[in-house]
């Protein structure tokens, strides 16, 4: 390795280790710091804060080609396995179906509301259509759907450029944080505003779902084995990185739901710290230099935002559900396996269990809806 490999290495090794570190101080002015800018944005921008501090140009370092060749296939393979698809049953028909809505509301929305905005402004066709704005919301899709993983997947897939994915994430990060604290209230009302809605829906019983991976499962060491030699072989067929994505989607699944003593603790562990680590190598791309955003996408993200959670209440609606459902599976599509057991929690606690099972099923669709979304806008 050259000294450029070197002094790259380290930086990632830096973050990655200052992220994970950071993200478990229990300290009310760090968790305030991290509620509005979290950890997972530290590891994109700590690197990039680096090369632009000191010049250097680590853009083509050996970290990129390892990140794409062997760090994101053992992430999604780790975030695939870790769904228990037996274990849905418990959630119920109606509130799938809800959360199933949501998710396809996100993925074709933005569609057609580039197609409405470029028909009353030619300008808004050029920014969205002619300058490839649109590849800047594609991310979103997979961020608010899907999380990191299923972002940094679509963003290769519709070859985002660094300095609008960045200033995307900025985004994303303070219209999620806003939504949350939105949902926190929505919730604590949501039975109030069923019965004004006229919806009479009791709410299942404590779930026994277990989440908690208890009993005898595979250490730990056994399970990363798998991923390097599922990993090796894949890179050995010299597949696409759409067939890679798909390829390994089928696995994971397999993985996580045909063996019984998967440890799926442990894959969700793997996938959190790979994320951090394919971030951490992706700010070492990073251009500080054109970190802005147009007020037209700006807008469009916001009504993207608005227009969910309305047709969600419409879909909550006809199907006679419970509104509690809607802040669960909004917060399920948009906030991910942190943010959806906690508001949840805000109205019961033995709810929780449905709200991680939806999160983690977003976890592992979010990459599909944005394949939508990418085909939805190459057809205009």
């Amino acid at each position: 390795m050259g000294n450029l490999d070197w002094i790259a290495s380290g930086i990632v090794l830096l973050t990655v280790f200052f992220v994970l570190k950071i993200s478990k101080v229990k300290n009310p002015i760090v968790e305030k710091i991290l509620d509005w800018f979290p950890a997972i944005l530290f590891a994109y921008v700590i690197p990039a804060g680096f090369t632009h501090l000191f010049g250097w140009d680590l853009s083509a370092v050996f970290l990129h080609g390892l990140s794409r060749n062997w760090i994101i296939p053992i992430t999604l393979l780790a975030v695939m396995s870790a769904l228990p698809l037996r274990q849905l049953a418990i959630v119920g028909v109606r509130p799938l179906v809800l959360f199933f809505v949501g998710s396809l509301i996100i993925a074709s929305l933005p569609v057609l509301l580039v197609l409405t905005f470029s028909a009353v402004d030619s300008a808004s066709s050029e920014l969205f259509i002619g300058e490839s704005y649109w590849k800047g919301l594609v991310p979103i899709v997979g961020g608010w759907i899907g999380g990191s993983t299923s972002q940094l997947i679509l963003k290769e897939l519709a070859q985002t450029p660094e300095s609008l994915f960045l200033s995307v994430l900025v985004l994303d990060n303070i219209l999620v944080n806003i939504w949350t604290i939105l949902m926190f209230q929505f919730i604590k009302k949501g039975e109030t505003l069923s019965t004004l809605f006229g919806i009479k829906d009791p709410i299942p019983d404590q779930s026994t779902v277990d989440l908690k991976n208890g009993g005898r499962r595979i250490f730990p060491w056994i399970t990363l084995f798998i991923f390097l030699a599922i990993a090796s072989i894949i890179f050995l067929l010299e597949i696409s990185f759409l067939g890679m994505v798909v390829s390994l989607s089928v696995i994971g699944l397999l993985l996580g739901n045909l063996i019984k003593l998967w440890n799926t603790r442990f894959s969700l562990q793997l996938g959190g710290i790979c994320i951090v680590l394919v971030m951490a190598i992706l700010g070492l791309r990073l251009d500080f230099s054109n970190l802005s955003l147009p007020w037209e996408f700006v807008f469009l993200v916001v009504i993207w935002l608005i227009l969910h959670f309305v047709g969600m209440l419409i879909c909550a609606k006809a199907l006679k559900l419970n509104l509690v459902w809607v802040p669960i599976a909004s917060m399920a599509n948009l906030g991910g396996i942190s943010t959806a057991p906690a508001v949840t929690a805000a109205y019961r606690k033995d709810l929780m269990p449905h709200a991680v099972l939806l999160a983690i099923l977003s976890m592992v669709t979010g990459t599909g809806w944005g394949m939508l979304t990418i085909y939805l806008f190459q057809t205009l």
